[in-house]
């Protein structure tokens, strides 16, 4: 049997929890719905999973609770925000918000931020301007920190760069998000606890072996992420993972050339609006004749019948906020102690599936 958790329980005690380690209020519910929309979505180890990392980020000043962006430069198109680490996943959502409203006039808006605390799960931003009817682009990468080598390389210069896009079809959303690597920090370190190793090689050693041993990363000297396409392929993962290094760090104006300063991101914010290019009919139009071309796609032998990218994370979130999330086995721990920390009660599951 598996536990289940109400969403909404979960988010006001997340935002609870930060509004006590110093967040301001819309802050802190901002955090706590994007944390559980991670989860809603299945992406279970950039949902509350963060919860612990991000209190601790507030005690010991690293993520700044109070506070707003300075804009450093601004057009009616375009806008570059200093985040000075403020909570990386209320900067993001404010910058969606502002690039949508200017996209229905411009057709396009973009918003570049530098020194943003962690941005927490891409994918987390897409529904809330898909259902706008508009197309949303994120970038990020971290110039704080390392660990994906380049091509033909043994050492760590640049991190797994996901880049999430979202855009609406006649039956639903279309949702990617995707890394620059073939996995992530987050899950080398979660297989690294469980003593699991990956299915597949998804790491180099340190002398640039393919391993599928997540220890590797944290030898000495330390190993590193294979690039996306692996083997066989990863100059072209990393080729876009520099993409997303120039697209975020370098349009932003802070990088991997100014000291190091802590867990961050660079991020790079872009809304389109349909409606202001070749129109809203003729986009779902054409999104719809994909959709069906997929769903229609005979399927491998033995194999299931091809799917559209986000299809199941929209029917595991819907089917999340109707009956209740499925937490990863490690996060109801990790609720319960920062509950008792703080003098709370941590929410527990309302129903077994």
């Amino acid at each position: 049997m598996t536990d289940r958790w109400d969403a909404a329980a979960l988010r006001a005690f997340a935002a609870t929890l930060f509004e006590r380690g110093g967040m301001e209020e819309e802050k802190a519910a901002t955090v706590a719905d994007v944390l559980v929309e991670g989860d809603l979505m299945g992406h279970d180890t950039h949902g509350l999973a963060l919860l612990g990392p991000y209190l601790d980020g507030l005690a010991s000043g690293d993520m700044r609770g109070q506070g707003r962006p300075a804009v450093l430069s601004a057009t009616p198109v375009v806008e570059t925000w200093e985040g000075g680490k403020l909570p990386g996943p209320w900067l993001v959502r404010r910058a969606a918000d502002l690039a949508s409203e200017r996209a229905m006039t411009f057709g396009l808006a973009a918003v570049s931020i530098r020194r943003a605390h962690h941005i927490a799960c891409l994918a987390a931003y897409l529904p809330r301007i898909v259902e706008r009817g508009q197309v949303l682009l994120v970038l990020s990468s971290d110039p704080g920190t390392a660990s994906v080598a380049p091509w033909g390389g043994t050492r760590r210069i640049i991190t797994p760069n996901p880049v999430a896009a979202g855009w609406p079809g006649p039956s639903g959303p279309v949702m990617i998000d995707v890394s620059m690597s073939i996995t992530t920090n987050g899950m080398t370190a979660r297989r690294r606890a469980e003593g699991t190793r990956f299915p597949y090689p998804a790491l180099l050693d340190a002398e640039g072996n393919p391993t599928d041993d997540p220890a590797a990363f944290f030898a000495e000297p330390a190993g590193t992420l294979l690039p996306l396409g692996g083997m066989a392929a990863g100059h072209k993962g990393f080729g876009l993972g520099l993409m997303v290094e120039a697209l975020t760090s370098a349009l932003g104006g802070h990088g991997r050339a100014d000291p190091p300063a802590g867990w961050g991101a660079s991020v790079l914010v872009m809304v389109f609006d349909p409606a202001r290019f070749g129109g809203t009919e003729a986009f779902l139009r054409e999104t719809g004749w994909m959709e069906q071309a997929v769903r229609g796609n005979p399927p491998a032998r033995g194999g299931p019948a091809p799917r559209l990218p986000g299809e199941r994370a929209w029917q595991r979130r819907t089917q999340a906020l109707a009956e209740g999330v499925v937490l990863h086995p490690s996060i109801p721990p990790v609720l319960a102690a920062r509950a008792a920390a703080a003098g709370l009660a941590a929410p527990g599951p309302i129903r077994r599936a």
